[in-house]
């Protein structure tokens, strides 16, 4: 407890430092930050509030020490009124019945234990208690990690899931939420390879498609499992991808309604846009060039029946089975590794990357390098410019980026380089000293955003 209290007394002064701005080195109001303290500040809250998980997840273990079953009446909860140790926290914290168990779990994972015969042993998942030891880790991170691991535990190796968790809070710093779960939903499939086709066929049974009237809307409610929802996703992203471009001539145009079209309208519009094809195949003007339904998979995934199969822009891994089973779809297009090679270099031959060459592209940065969206909402750039620069149009100069971040790019002077040759070299992204000073390189592509527990 004390090295986490000093942990956050540091945090503290940390933040402090970030706030004091003028020349007398007195705080101002957050309103009059400029926008370089506003995010050297941020920073320094977030490092603090890591810091304060980890002594609130400590208090909260103590907390259900102190309130075990066994010791009856005697229990801390029962003392002060509560059914349970997460009752009595979150009515002291306000916050869900849901956090406070995970607060507590938290806790549990990273306390140090005792042997039967009093000796001291590490951590339960000692890689989680290292990472919120040093500030890199908060509870809600922490959490997934641990709640990941938990639930494969027995479907797994020690070694295995130690390599796992080692892995994750590593690649955990500097992801959001939502990009961690992804890594973990990769990283608990290779670790229960087992367990993914029976989850696939119980998926199955579970697919509905509800159609229902109300209030002047029909409502589509629904759910399909990944693999036989993947086309439909494709398609749908695919014209969403369109309409956003076709928006950006609309700015001239002065069209506000389409550009004020949310994500949601336009998925809307593009299913639409699906069905009045579906019922009229005279209609040509479907804008789906590029929305590929992509199978990648190991040669002896698709021959042996060994390992796990990916679909581009899908997070969950598929199985064997179903990864034979679409590869024999018509529309889908399988990926198959160490196959036969293509031409991966065409120099200055070429301006545009030829499909194969995206293909690798994809293999390499998983869709954009930089911020992971699917493929299907992504370019390949040259990383020197083809026409000004005389940029060669083969996969170790280029990468797959967004609109939005191949504009950020080249707009606020980031840089972009390969380390490495192929399908397995990394991209890293290098920020400008307006954003870090240091320069200090970023890692994106396949190798931040997915993960390969085995």
């Amino acid at each position: 407890m004390e090295d986490a209290l000093t942990g956050l007394d540091e945090a503290m002064v940390a933040l402090r430092h970030a706030w004091l701005i003028d020349a007398e080195r007195a705080a101002v109001p957050a309103e009059q930050l400029d926008t370089a303290h506003l995010v050297t500040v941020t920073a320094a809250l977030a490092a603090l509030g890591r810091r304060l998980d980890t002594v609130r997840a400590q208090v909260a273990a103590g907390i259900d020490r102190a309130s075990r079953p066994e010791l009856g009446a005697d229990s801390l909860a029962k003392q002060q009124g509560y059914r349970d140790p997460s009752a009595l926290i979150a009515a002291t914290t306000g916050i869900g019945a849901g956090q406070a168990k995970r607060l507590v779990a938290v806790g549990k994972a990273i306390a140090p234990r005792q042997a039967l015969t009093g000796a001291p042993l590490p951590a339960k998942h000692p890689h989680v208690a290292d990472g919120m030891r040093r500030g890199a880790l908060g509870e809600a991170a922490a959490g997934l990690i641990i709640g990941m691991l938990e639930r494969v535990a027995v479907r797994s190796s020690a070694e295995d899931r130690d390599r796992a968790e080692q892995t994750l809070v590593e690649r955990a710093p500097g992801l959001t939420l939502d990009q961690l779960r992804r890594l973990i939903t990769h990283a608990e499939a290779w670790l229960d390879q087992d367990g993914v086709e029976p989850a696939e066929r119980d998926r199955r049974g579970e697919q509905y498609l509800r159609l229902y009237e109300r209030d002047g809307f029909l409502h589509v409610d629904g759910k399909l499992e990944i693999v036989t929802g993947a086309p439909v996703k494709a398609a749908i992203e695919g014209l969403v991808t369109a309409a956003f471009r076709e928006s950006r001539d609309d700015v001239t145009a002065g069209d506000d309604d389409a550009i004020r079209a949310t994500v949601q309208q336009r998925q809307a519009a593009a299913l639409i846009q699906l069905a009045e094809h579906a019922l009229s195949c005279d209609h040509t003007d479907l804008p789906l060039g590029g929305a590929t339904v992509v199978v990648r998979m190991r040669l002896e995934t698709l021959t042996d029946g060994v390992g796990l199969a990916e679909i581009d822009g899908i997070t969950q891994p598929i199985s064997p089975a179903a990864a034979r089973h679409v590869a024999a779809t018509a529309g889908i297009i399988p990926v198959v590794l160490d196959g036969k090679s293509e031409i991966m270099d065409w120099g200055r031959a070429r301006r545009l990357f030829t499909p194969p060459q995206r293909f690798a592209l994809v293999e390499r940065d998983g869709g954009c390098a930089m911020c992971n969206l699917p493929p299907g909402m992504t370019k390949a750039h040259h990383l020197n410019w083809w026409r000004r620069d005389h940029g060669r149009t083969n996969i170790d100069e280029g990468v797959l980026l967004c609109e939005s971040c191949h504009h950020r790019i080249h707009d606020n002077g980031w840089e972009i380089r390969i380390e490495g040759r192929g399908t397995t070299a990394r991209v890293w992204f290098i920020p400008p000293p307006t954003v870090d000073p240091a320069r200090t390189p970023r890692l994106g592509g396949r190798a931040r955003f997915h993960c390969a527990a085995a």
